[in-house]
């Protein structure tokens, strides 16, 4: 019992993320989203995607995150600022206890901070589950697979000088303000009754430093 009355609550508890997320969504050119902060709506008029991320290091209080990785899909209705998204997690089978219910906590928007967003966003959360969530780069190439739930490989898209890639900078997008404009050369979904393929579609890859519960 004093286990239980001693553990904080939860949106107390500090928590910081340092890695890299990559998204594919059904956008057919890059997503809207990141300079119109969810003002504009996505190419499809709505936005599914899934996403994935590499914790390089992060903790969550004293429970240990790094070399974790996390994978999200996303359903929004319309305009991303409007909310009523949907949304489920899929956290590393390699996470113990404490450390899966930390990143459930900071993906459901629970733990408030970077995140908190989603608490206020996401009317229906789908779920979470552990997974094996494998988080690989090759070269430019990224790869998310969560078994065969979700298979995907994202790639930069690169610009007048081929050495170097379309990265939009200094936003204000809530993952961070570099976003590197990337593509999907596969993206297929097969988890809680969606079915979804966006190979060719649009894709980001940013640099992540996220915390909470404060900004």
């Amino acid at each position: 019992m004093s286990d239980i009355l001693d553990k904080p609550a939860i949106g107390t508890v500090p928590w910081a993320i340092k890695g890299e997320l990559i998204l594919n969504c059904n956008c057919t050119v890059f997503c809207p989203c990141v300079v119109s902060l969810g003002k504009h709506a996505p190419t499809e008029g709505y936005c599914q995607a899934w996403a994935g991320v590499r914790i390089d290091t992060g903790h969550y209080g004293d429970d240990e995150l790094s070399g974790l990785n996390v994978g999200l899909l996303l359903e929004i209705p319309g305009l991303m600022a409007r909310g009523n998204w949907k949304a489920a997690a899929f956290i590393d089978d390699r996470a113990d206890d404490a450390a899966y219910e930390g990143l459930v906590n900071i993906f459901s928007g629970a733990a408030r901070g970077t995140t908190g967003l989603f608490g206020m966003l996401v009317s229906e959360f789908l779920g979470a589950e552990r997974a094996p969530v494998s988080y690989e780069n090759e070269g430019d190439t990224r790869r998310l697979m969560v078994g065969k739930k979700i298979q995907g490989e994202v790639v930069p898209v690169r610009g007048a000088d081929p050495e170097r890639e379309i990265v939009v900078t200094n936003t204000e997008y809530w993952m961070g303000p570099d976003i590197t404009v990337a593509t999907a050369t596969k993206g297929r979904v097969r988890a809680f009754g969606r079915v979804w393929d966006f190979d060719g579609r649009s894709a980001e890859i940013c640099q992540i430093d996220w915390k909470g519960p404060g900004r």
